[in-house]
């Protein structure tokens, strides 16, 4: 069973996250703040992680940069899914999205067309 961790500090979106995820037959682990999520994101479980950037404590961008930092011993197996509606600079969002897998804007995707795009990757 493919695994995600959903780094989603909003109850409500990570509610409708959880339960279109589990549907679809994913198995999903919430976390809602930045200083746990990276030390759940660094056991390596994972097959997706689901990183929202504005969380209390680490932000996203400082999780992905830890995640993807080239000194690790070895690269994190997950691929990591951008989820903001934060509106990013262009020059930001490129940077953001050079280190993630996938980047996508909360407001413009439904929990269904989350599955979709999980599928589409393959996972």
């Amino acid at each position: 069973m493919t695994k995600i961790l959903c780094i989603e500090d909003e109850f409500f979106i990570s509610e409708l996250y959880t339960r279109a995820l589990h549907t679809a037959g994913y198995e999903v682990v919430v976390v809602s703040d930045g200083d746990t999520a990276l030390l759940e994101a660094e056991k390596d479980i994972y097959d997706i992680i689901l990183l929202d950037i504005m969380i209390p404590g680490l932000n996203g961008i400082e999780i992905l940069r830890r995640l993807r930092r080239t000194d690790r011993p070895t690269p994190l197996k997950a691929k990591i899914i951008i989820t903001t509606n934060l509106d990013q600079e262009e020059s930001t969002r490129t940077k953001i999205e050079q280190q993630a897998d996938g980047y996508l804007i909360k407001a413009e995707i439904t929990p269904r067309e989350l599955v979709e795009y999980l599928k589409q990757l393959g996972v």
